[in-house]
């Protein structure tokens, strides 16, 4: 086994992974993460479901050994996404009554990994703090929310990162769609 990568004195360069691009090396510890960037994401964006992103060392920018990847897709949180419509109303509370829709834009991570070398150095969070930025950095594509779909497993980070669960009722479910407000970042 390799020893952990330290970054700590070290900036992150992220990059979207361009169409003919392929990534060589990663292990998540997740065959299916492994599986999508290693073979699946080049498809993805050929397709146009998807766009990956990849997180490399700056110090390290030549080297084909990636930190972190995530993926983005369009989404939305819909009227039908909520258990009842009365959960569904006052989700929508915080938007100006005449703004009142049966769906809001969202943007979704629809895989995020890092690598081994790199875990538990916060790359995952600076990830989610790029996307974040991204969308909220002058209003790219009119998009309120981030939205994932994570792992039971992976729900703590999500909440550590300022992500919230949609329902209460699917708890106990192998997913668990969460969101995060992109009006609850602080102004700088």
């Amino acid at each position: 086994m390799q020893p952990k990568l330290n970054l700590k004195d070290h900036q992150l360069v992220i990059s979207k992974l361009d169409e003919n691009e392929t990534v060589k090396t990663f292990d998540c510890g997740d065959s299916d993460l492994n599986d999508f960037i290693l073979y699946e994401s080049p498809l993805y964006r050929k397709e146009k479901l998807s766009v990956t992103y990849v997180l490399k060392n700056a110090d390290d920018i030549n080297n084909e050994h990636i930190a972190a990847f995530f993926s983005l897709s369009n989404d939305r949180i819909s009227l039908t996404d909520f258990d009842n419509k009365t959960k569904y109303n006052r989700f929508s509370r915080r938007f100006n009554n005449r703004k009142r829709l049966k769906s809001y834009p969202a943007a979704k991570i629809g895989r995020l990994g890092v690598d081994i070398l790199y875990k538990g150095q916060g790359v995952g969070g600076r990830a989610l703090d790029f996307v974040k930025r991204y969308f909220s950095t002058d209003n790219k594509t009119g998009c309120r929310f981030i939205t994932v779909d994570a792992y039971a497993a992976v729900i703590p980070f999500y909440l550590h990162n300022g992500f919230v669960p949609l329902n209460d009722e699917d708890i106990d479910e192998p997913t668990r769609l969460l969101f995060f407000d992109l009006n609850d970042l602080d102004e700088d």
